[in-house]
């Protein structure tokens, strides 16, 4: 098998869902307040979901009332990449899976404590795994 991240836009296509892939591989955007995670409170870990990588755990999620799962920090700075976005005319910092490079979303410098950003996540590029009990 390829590696995650060689993967042809056909062979995307053919694991991820229309939304997905229009999110994780195209950059886009849904909605706000219409993602599953949104307002999810379970505890457990959010693994993307073009490569299943560990990306977010439940005890940093947070409601930044924005519409989007939101995080203070990350599982592993490793297991994400951070790059300048300047579309839109905006300047932002797009967040990708290193594993795979699918795009999760921003982050911003407006979050809570210990850390103070916000990472902003679109649902659709999320997995969750529950708490084992």
């Amino acid at each position: 098998m390829a590696n995650e991240i060689d993967k042809s836009e056909e062979e995307w296509r053919g694991v991820l869902t229309p939304e997905q892939f229009h999110v994780l591989r195209n950059k886009g955007t849904e909605r706000p307040f219409t993602g599953e995670y949104w307002n999810h409170k379970e505890q457990g870990v959010y693994r993307c979901a073009g490569c299943g990588e560990e990306l977010f755990n439940s005890d940093t999620k947070f409601d930044a009332h924005c519409g989007w799962p939101s995080f203070y920090d990350s599982l592993d700075k490793s297991k994400i990449t951070e790059i300048e976005d300047r579309t839109h005319g905006m300047h932002r910092v797009e967040v990708v899976c290193a594993k795979c490079g699918g795009h999760l979303g921003h982050v911003f410098p407006d979050g809570p404590r210990p850390t103070g950003v916000r990472y902003c996540i679109n649902s659709v590029s999320l997995k969750f795994e529950p708490k084992a009990e």
